[in-house]
């Protein structure tokens, strides 16, 4: 409960570190009570005292003690059930946490998988890129080849034109 205490927010969180630590308080006076009513020495001066303050004094002191041990059972029965409660909620807490790593775990091998497929394209895109260079310098070659054939039939047909008009 300490625990848990500490790590909710400061304005819930003083509050609750207070009532804790008034239930430790409670439980070592309590655990002390037993202990102090449980030995022998302790209990025979304990029924010596009850006999010799008389009949209603012992009433009502038992009265008063039966009081504070009801008190303090239903302060002890509350702090077992919130104990009961946190570590269920741990549990639920821890599951959801392994949940969450599992589901991490398939993302990173979704995007591992995505990183090598990738890895591919690039490599792959590399090549055409290098083939479509290759082919545009083939083709502007071509150009330049057909240019100058053309070119030199043009010329070819001029001279041939320009013999037989001055002959």
């Amino acid at each position: 409960m300490d625990l848990e205490a500490r790590s909710l927010q400061p304005s819930v969180k003083a509050t609750l570190l207070a009532k804790l630590r008034e239930y430790k308080t409670d439980l070592n006076n309590l655990k002390n009570e037993v202990k102090r009513v449980s030995s022998s020495n302790a209990s025979q001066a304990a029924r010596d005292e009850l006999l010799e303050s008389g009949m209603k004094d012992a009433v009502s002191v038992s009265n008063d003690q039966r009081g504070r041990l009801l008190m303090s059972t239903e302060r002890l029965n509350q702090s077992t059930d919130r104990v009961k409660e946190s570590r269920r909620t741990m549990l639920e807490t821890e599951e959801l946490g392994v949940s969450i790593l599992q589901d991490l775990h398939q993302q990173r091998q979704s995007l591992l998988h995505a990183h090598k497929t990738l890895h591919g394209v690039d490599e792959n895109v590399s090549k055409s890129k290098k083939i479509l260079t290759a082919m545009s310098r083939r083709m502007s070659r071509n150009k330049w080849i057909i240019g100058s054939v053309i070119a030199a039939l043009v010329l070819a047909i001029l001279f041939i034109l320009y013999y037989k008009l001055t002959h």
